[in-house]
């Protein structure tokens, strides 16, 4: 191995969801003996209270930039009709780590991918239990497992775990990609548009 690269990334950000078809462009063209780990953002922490209206009005506003900036991103704006939003990402990130317990090869990747489907497609709210319950279920999970660890202890403390290591790493919001080469942690630019521009900022960091 000559390197580690961490994806620091939330399943419910939306900027994450932009960055999807360009991080799995890279993810296939890494230089040989680059290892990939991802760590989990926690973007916002547990909460039932409904999102205030002017946090709605802004992540609209984001959506409809990211569409602008990062062609072929597409957002499903009935989301906002059909929930009650909340301003809380952990339950999808623990719903990975759950995925990722009962399926270690490949359960977190579609866990995060089937979140994104139905946050940003479907129009499904991720802050819900019965969501990512189903969600897990579609992808093939058992149901009662994945609902004993989506909210037990040892699946929250891993979260938190992962943020206190990307906040020791140094990532700069999510998406983040920084590689480690002999102990030094080195924070990659990425292109949301260009998987050849990452790639090649990866290759010269190497």
């Amino acid at each position: 191995m000559i390197a580690t690269l961490y994806y620091v990334h939330d399943p419910m950000c939306s900027w994450c969801w932009a960055f999807r078809p360009v991080w799995d462009e890279v993810r296939r063209q890494l230089p040989d003996g680059v290892e990939v780990q991802y760590l989990l953002g926690g973007l916002a922490p547990d909460s039932d209270e409904p999102m205030p209206a002017e946090m709605q009005t802004h992540l609209q506003a984001v959506w409809r930039h990211i569409s602008r900036v990062v062609p072929g991103t597409q957002f499903n704006f009935d989301f906002w009709r059909l929930n009650t939003p909340r301003r809380s990402t952990y339950p999808a990130c623990r719903a990975v780590i759950a995925a990722q317990t009962l399926r270690p090869d490949d359960g977190a990747t579609a866990m995060t991918q089937a979140i994104q489907q139905a946050y940003y497609q479907d129009a499904l709210n991720p802050s819900d239990d019965e969501v990512l319950i189903s969600l897990a279920v579609a992808n093939g999970l058992d149901r009662d497992a994945f609902a004993a660890l989506l909210n037990a202890p040892e699946t929250q403390n891993r979260l938190l775990d992962d943020i206190r290591q990307h906040q020791r790493l140094g990532a700069r919001g999510f998406p983040s990609l920084i590689l480690v080469k002999d102990k030094q942690a080195i924070f990659i630019e990425h292109s949301y548009t260009s998987a050849e521009q990452t790639l090649a900022a990866i290759v010269t960091a190497l």
